[in-house]
């Protein structure tokens, strides 16, 4: 164990880390799945899945600053925040696989079935993920030690990022054997006993150390007022909202432009050139079992095509994301995080738009703009949050008042909102397009697709590139401010200061 009781151990970190990796097995799987199963599998009309996705994200958006401040409030013997762990692990699991586990019933109770179960997903979701969030701030009060749980974190959900997005799909096709409905629940069901398990060892590996100052009193209206007032809480609100709103949109369009736009033929004959085809009669070495284990590897009749493709692009995607994050830090260091961000979110925005020129026979040319999609994303990635982490010190420098739970709180609902709105534009832009579940589409509905992968969730970014201009806290400002603070706290600590 560390001599220092603020330093972490190992163990610690990837316990804690653990729980982000859980909770990317549903976010992700919301991404780029969940509404191409509502529309495909379940049979909802692209229009209805629109609405139930904004409904049920906005309405539970609005529950994280109730669920911030009963986290705020709660006592026991474990903590604050380490209880929520535990007791939502069950729920969040069981919601998770109830979500894609849609019985086969007649009239509108599909939907309702749907709509409620996403909604209580949604909530557990919240009452899992938002005390998580929270727990990084009291398991040590030294900030290098933060920025390493930081980094284990973030590893640790690209990792659950690159197996939901690498291995579903194939995993549907084998586990189902034609049946899709099947498929989904049991693979679902697979990665909702993770969640359960990661979520109770990070409840159990972690501890909290840090204890807020009893005498310290927030007015509600103190609040509100720094808060909303907080030019860098407004500019990340807004960016998240448009960030958050570009990934579901884009996500799930890939999924549609995979299974109908891309020339299956050639999309078979690119994978068969990487050595990932079989035939009957081929000599199946250990490698390739894996793969076929988890379904990587092309059916000899090609049927799965579009799922093996679709995995393998995103996990391209992801590796050079993971990439681009072990270089963020060294670039913001040097040229600033706001500099770094808006040049990093434009080439996002630039190679998204690029997609709509890719002809259905250019597999490679989709692979290759889906890589660099990943390595001018992946910067950003760490940026978002690190400059978020910043706002309550520039709120905290201009006020000499701290509000912490409540702007994450409120990044959160946009984050939320983002998303809402993201896959609500997903299913409208289909319908509006002509788009009908199981068939040839239309050359109006593949134009429909084609645009929801590239230009429609382009354009959120480019706006995100100039809301980032109005960002005020530059290199500069943000090492000044971190000085100012440090020596205030000097103050306070031996009784000199004054409110001002």
């Amino acid at each position: 164990m560390p001599t220092n009781p603020m330093r972490l151990s190992v163990r610690e970190k990837l316990g804690y880390g653990l729980s982000d990796a859980a909770t990317n097995f549903f976010f992700m799987s919301m991404i780029f799945y969940q509404q191409r199963y509502y529309t495909d599998v379940v049979g909802l009309a692209s229009s209805v899945v629109g609405f139930l996705f904004i409904g049920v994200r906005l309405v539970d958006a609005i529950a994280d600053p109730v669920i911030g401040a009963l986290a705020d409030r709660t006592h026991t013997r474990w903590g604050k925040f380490r209880p929520w762990l535990l007791f939502t692990a069950l729920p969040f699991g069981l919601l998770f696989w109830l979500s894609y586990s849609v019985p086969n019933v007649s009239g509108p109770w599909k939907l309702v079935y749907a709509s409620v179960t996403y909604l209580l997903l949604m909530v557990a979701y919240s009452c899992n993920n938002t005390p998580y969030a929270a727990l990084t701030g009291v398991m040590t009060a030294e900030p290098a030690e933060r920025t390493s749980i930081s980094c284990y974190r973030l590893f640790l959900a690209i990792v659950g990022q690159l197996i939901i997005t690498t291995f579903v799909l194939t995993l549907v096709a084998k586990i189902g054997a034609g049946d899709a409905a099947k498929g989904w629940s049991r693979t679902i069901g697979i990665f909702a006993v993770a969640i359960v398990i990661f979520n109770v060892v990070a409840f159990a590996v972690t501890r909290e150390r840090v204890q807020p100052d009893p005498q310290q009193k927030l007015s509600l209206k103190h609040i509100f007022s720094d808060v909303l007032t907080c030019r860098p809480w407004l500019v990340m609100f807004g960016l998240t909202l448009l960030v958050f709103t570009m990934l579901p949109l884009r996500g799930s369009a890939f999924n549609y432009y995979f299974g109908y736009y891309l020339d299956q033929p050639r999309l078979a004959q690119f994978i068969v050139s990487i050595g990932l085809g079989s035939s009957v009669n081929e000599q199946v070495t250990p490698w390739q079992w894996t793969l076929d284990l988890f379904g990587l590897r092309l059916a000899p009749d090609g049927s799965n095509a579009a799922a093996a493709g679709f995995s393998l692009f995103n996990m391209l995607s992801i590796l050079l994301q993971i990439c681009g994050i072990l270089f963020s830090s060294v670039l913001a260091n040097r040229f600033g995080k706001k500099r770094v961000f808006i040049v990093g979110l434009g080439l996002t925005a630039l190679v998204t738009g690029a997609v709509i020129l890719v002809p259905p026979q250019a597999i490679g040319m989709t692979f290759l703009l889906g890589g660099l999609w990943g390595l001018c994303y992946g910067p950003t990635i760490p940026l978002l949050w690190s400059m978020i982490a910043d706002v309550p010190d520039y709120a905290e420098w201009q006020t000499s008042r701290r509000a912490t739970g409540f702007a994450y709180a409120g990044i959160v609902f946009a984050l939320k909102a983002g998303l809402g709105l993201g896959g609500a534009l997903g299913g409208w832009l289909l319908a509006a397009y002509g788009y009908v579940a199981n068939s040839a589409q239309t050359p109006l509905a593949l134009r429909g697709i084609r645009l929801s992968a590239s230009i429609f969730p382009a354009a959120p970014l480019l706006i995100g590139v100039l809301v980032l201009l109005a960002y005020p806290i530059t290199r500069e400002l943000g090492l000044r401010i971190r000085d100012e603070l440090a020596e205030r706290r000097k103050r306070y600590i031996h009784g000199v200061a004054r409110h001002v």
